[in-house]
């Protein structure tokens, strides 16, 4: 079976997750403390470290939903579709079950559930546009 990933829309796209996971944290980030119940930004015991593995694990997931769109038939509307689905069907959905059991607010749901959504949505058009 011939494989139709393209590396460099896979690193694209785990970049893309990378930097929207800034900016959206960043526009959240009053409601994404309040929803975890820190009262001030807690300290990144080593942030290279923590960015480094965040980044590694964009890539991980990047490269896995490019496994799922390795059709020569994908396109962008498919791939954001595919994206979508992953992030909402799965993520979303995921991470409401285990904060229903942790007592978390639904802002917490919606803030990270949302960031899933919204990034891996994105991560599927880049695949599926850049073939």
């Amino acid at each position: 079976m011939n494989s139709h990933i393209n590396y460099a829309a896979v690193l694209g796209a785990a970049v893309s997750l990378f930097a929207l996971g800034g900016v959206w944290y960043r526009i959240f980030s009053a409601p994404w403390m309040k929803a975890n119940g820190f009262k001030d930004q807690p300290p990144a015991s080593n942030p290279a470290k923590i960015f480094g593995i965040s980044f590694l694990c964009s890539l991980v997931m990047a490269f896995n939903l490019a496994k799922f769109l390795d059709s020569p038939t994908t396109t962008a509307a498919w791939g954001a579709t595919a994206g979508f689905l992953a992030g909402f069907g799965w993520c979303f959905m995921g991470i409401a079950i285990v904060c229903l059991f942790e007592h978390k607010p639904w802002s917490y749901v919606l803030i990270n559930g949302g960031f899933l959504t919204v990034g891996l949505t994105v991560m599927g058009l880049i695949l599926g546009a850049w073939r």
